[in-house]
């Protein structure tokens, strides 16, 4: 089984801006989004952005004007970030998410975890360990935001076959394997080659997260958390730090 960065690279990656509809498409669901998170965000504020892709959420911030700080443990999506940032106040760093506090000048004012990043963490302690340091990162009164799909309940039998998206040279589709407190994804992807068809298949692993303990997790780290729903199914918690 590949390790998130492992699936990434040789997998998911290539193909996610093309998963996600396009860059142009995927910028104005995160533009939407932000604006419905931060209707009446200040300009200067500091947000850090952590699992950020290509830039979903950090240009759309960044264009609001905010100063950016944006880790990834994707070379290849950070290095479409940088090509499409241009001059916006975006340092994009490739580390591990749990580190993004050793960039940090002064305290945060928004921090986010949004896509499933949460649930690509290895265990529950780094899930902990992250919300911690999001408490001690942010300034009073900073927002948290994260977004995840809620795996608690296991779907069952054909119920497990996902169609994620498909063209007329692509099929993506992903198979899940449920155990106690991780799901086992396998991405199956069909790409065309001439007149035939050429598979790769890889797995990872995803955290069964509990969004009532995300909620509780947050409040006695001494955040207010209220939870609505997020983009494309996903739950989403915003937390203001008392």
């Amino acid at each position: 089984m590949a390790s998130v960065a492992d699936h990434y690279r040789s997998h998911l990656a290539p193909v996610y801006l093309w998963m996600s509809g396009g860059f142009d498409a995927a910028i104005a669901r995160g533009e939407t989004e932000i604006g419905a998170i931060f209707p009446d965000l200040s300009k200067g504020s500091r947000a850090v952005d952590l699992g950020c892709g290509f830039g979903m959420h950090s240009i759309p911030l960044a264009r609001r004007g905010c100063a950016m700080l944006a880790l990834d443990s994707s070379s290849y999506l950070l290095e479409q970030l940088k090509a499409r940032a241009g001059t916006l106040p975006i340092t994009a760093l490739e580390d591990d998410l749990l580190a993004f506090q050793i960039y940090l000048d002064r305290p945060a004012d928004i921090i986010l975890c949004m896509g499933d990043t949460l649930t690509h963490l290895p265990d529950r302690d780094a899930v902990s360990r992250l919300l911690t340091l999001a408490a001690e990162s942010l300034r009073p009164g900073g927002t948290f935001v994260a977004t995840f799909r809620d795996y608690t309940q296991a779907l069952a039998g054909n119920g497990r076959f996902i169609p994620v998206k498909s063209d007329a040279d692509r099929i993506l589709t992903c198979f899940l394997e449920y155990a106690a407190d991780h799901v086992d994804v396998h991405d199956l992807l069909h790409e065309r080659e001439g007149d035939e068809w050429r598979l790769k298949v890889s797995t990872y692993r995803k955290l069964r997260l509990d969004p009532q303990w995300i909620s509780a997790s947050l409040r006695d780290r001494g955040f207010s958390a209220r939870r609505e729903p997020g983009l494309a199914g996903m739950i989403r918690i915003i937390a203001q730090k008392s």
